[in-house]
C-alpha cells in the first residue's frame, strides 16, 4: 500500500465518522410568526440566509450572539444555535444548555425577528462545528474568542482559529471580546 493510498483511507474513515447530535426542541413559548411580507424583494433577501452561531455558557460567546443579531441578522434570516459538548448523552449538560438556547431564542425573536434553531453536537468543538456548517450551508458561522494572546492560542490551539482555517462552508465572523467588560452589545445599543 503506497503513502498516499494509506493517506486516502484515513481521510476516508474520518469522513464516515459518525457525526452524533442531538435537536433542541425550543419553547412554546416562543410565537409562532408567520413568513414575512417581502414583496420587492427577491432571491436571498426573500427567503432569508441561514447563519450558523457557535455559543457555550460564556460571556465571549453572548456577545458574539449579540453582535450577530445587531450587526448580521435581517429578517426573514434564521440562526442556527451550536454547542459543542463531550457527550450528548450527559442530561445535566443538556438541559443546561436547551435553557441557555431557549432564552437565546427568546432574545433572537424579540431582538431581531429571526427564526431560531438549535442543535448540541458530540465532539472536538472545531470539528463539529465545522460539521454543522457543511450540513447547514450557512451564509456565515459566527463565534466568540476567549481573547487569549497568540502565544497561547497557538500553544493550546483556539476554537475560533480551527474554524477560521478549516471551515470551507462559510466564511467565520470571530466576533472579539470587548473593551468595555462583559457588557454585550445589545445594551451597549440601549444606552
Amino acid at each position: 500500500m503506497t503513502e498516499s493510498s494509506s493517506m486516502e483511507t484515513v481521510k476516508a474513515l474520518e469522513e464516515e465518522e459518525q457525526h452524533k447530535w442531538r435537536e433542541v426542541i425550543l419553547p412554546s413559548l416562543i410565537p409562532v410568526v408567520p413568513e414575512p411580507e417581502l414583496e420587492r424583494e427577491s432571491g436571498e433577501r426573500r427567503r432569508g440566509r441561514d447563519i450558523v452561531i457557535a455559543i457555550d455558557h460564556g460571556s465571549k460567546s453572548k456577545h458574539a450572539f449579540d453582535w450577530a443579531l445587531v450587526h448580521l441578522c435581517r429578517l426573514a434570516d434564521t440562526i442556527h444555535l451550536v454547542h459543542a459538548v463531550s457527550s450528548v448523552k450527559n442530561e445535566v449538560v443538556y438541559e443546561e444548555t436547551q435553557a441557555l438556547m431557549e432564552k437565546l431564542a427568546v432574545e433572537a425573536l424579540q431582538v431581531a425577528m429571526v427564526k431560531t434553531a438549535a442543535r448540541i453536537v458530540e465532539g472536538d468543538a472545531g470539528k463539529a462545528i465545522c460539521k454543522e456548517a457543511e450540513r447547514v450551508k450557512p451564509a456565515a458561522v459566527v463565534m466568540g474568542t476567549r481573547g487569549r494572546g497568540i502565544l497561547k492560542s497557538v500553544l493550546k490551539g483556539s476554537v475560533s482559529e480551527y474554524c477560521f482555517h478549516n471551515c470551507k462552508a462559510a466564511p467565520v465572523i470571530i466576533v472579539p471580546a470587548t473593551e468595555a467588560g462583559e457588557e454585550s452589545v445589545i445594551s451597549l445599543e440601549k444606552s
